[in-house]
This record gives structure tokens, C-alpha cells and sequence, in this order.
């Protein structure tokens, strides 16, 4: 299986639970843009951003687009370009900042 890693603005991803279509839908979605916007940045309709959205919440099991966020970088589909690795990051404090 051939991995892609991609990046969105300040976020990156790489293939391989999602189709590449699908991730970049969900990158669009973390950075925080609406369908249209998503239709624009990928060249495709807003109908077919409506349905990779749709095969998205299947595949990750979520109902919203909150939902879809914290799971895609709980699961480690996404994350900040440039960040460490989790295995980097224990035992590291962040005193009460939210780390992704």
C-alpha cells in the first residue's frame, strides 16, 4: 500500500484508514472551513464534499464535525506540521495546555 502524507495550511495527514479525497476533506474540516470553502480548496462540487463527509463520520464512527476533529487527531490521522511524535511528548509538561 502506498502512504501519501499531505498538508493543509499549518495541519498534516497521511493516507491510509482514508481515501486521499476523504483526508483532505477532513484536514479541511480541522482548519476550520465550511462546505463551500471545502468545495473551492479540493475543485470539486459541494454535493461531493457533502458525501465525503458523509463516508467520513461512517468510517470514524462520529455524527458531527466537533466530533470528526477530535477523533481524526485522537486516531493520529491528523496532525500539526512539524510536531513531535506522541513518543516525544511523554513525559513533557505542559501545565494545563491542551496538547494535540
Amino acid at each position: 500500500m502506498n502512504v501519501t502524507t499531505i498538508t493543509f495550511g499549518k495541519l498534516q495527514a497521511t493516507t491510509g484508514l482514508l481515501a486521499l479525497q476523504e483526508l483532505r476533506a477532513a484536514l479541511a474540516i480541522c482548519a476550520g472551513l465550511a462546505n463551500k470553502e471545502i468545495a473551492r480548496a479540493l475543485d470539486c462540487a459541494p454535493g461531493t464534499v457533502k458525501k465525503t463527509i458523509e463516508r467520513l463520520f461512517f468510517k470514524l464512527g462520529v455524527s458531527s464535525r466537533s466530533a470528526l476533529v477530535a477523533e481524526a487527531f485522537r486516531r493520529g490521522l491528523v496532525s500539526f506540521a512539524g510536531s513531535p511524535t506522541p513518543e516525544h511528548q511523554r513525559g513533557e509538561s505542559h501545565d494545563g495546555v491542551f496538547v494535540a
